[in-house]
């Protein structure tokens, strides 16, 4: 499930209700990470530009990754702004084993980081500025990708 919101996340919310989902799945573990925009370099916020026809490919590649293993993933994100200390990234993972859900999520997070679509801007005194010291290629983009 790749769930995308105008602004802020409401975890508390959404980390009930996909616990809730899955309350009677019989999964043992149930891993939930949470990205928070923090304070640094004198920014207000946040600012993502998600291209959804790519990242929706690209949950869904992880998604079979998971089934594989008998785990389901799930997976928010804003579009838009979001100030300091507000959610812009929530991610979880489902399995029967702890040790598939804890692995599986670091390498969901560290993909994630690595290869979806998203673009980042600094928020600063109400303009976006894109944050590209903080931004990774995507594999294959551009005229000379690979």
């Amino acid at each position: 499930m790749l769930e995308l919101y105008e602004g802020s996340l409401d975890v508390p919310n959404i980390l009930k209700r996909w616990y809730e989902e899955e309350a009677q799945s019989n999964y043992g573990a149930y891993i939930p990470f949470v990205g928070t925009v923090r304070s640094e370099n004198g920014i207000d916020g946040l600012s993502f530009d998600i291209y959804e026809p790519i990242l929706k490919s690209w949950f869904e590649a992880w998604q079979q990754k998971a089934k594989a293993k008998g785990a389901i993933i799930k997976m928010a994100h804003s579009k838009g702004d979001v100030m300091l200390h507000e959610s812009s990234y929530i991610s979880a993972v489902f399995s029967p084993k702890r040790r598939v859900a804890l692995e599986f999520i670091d390498e969901f997070v560290e993909d994630f980081k690595a290869s979806a679509p998203i673009w980042k801007y600094d928020l600063i005194d109400g303009k976006r500025v894109y944050a590209k010291d903080r931004s990774t290629a995507i594999k294959g983009s551009g005229i000379l990708g690979k």
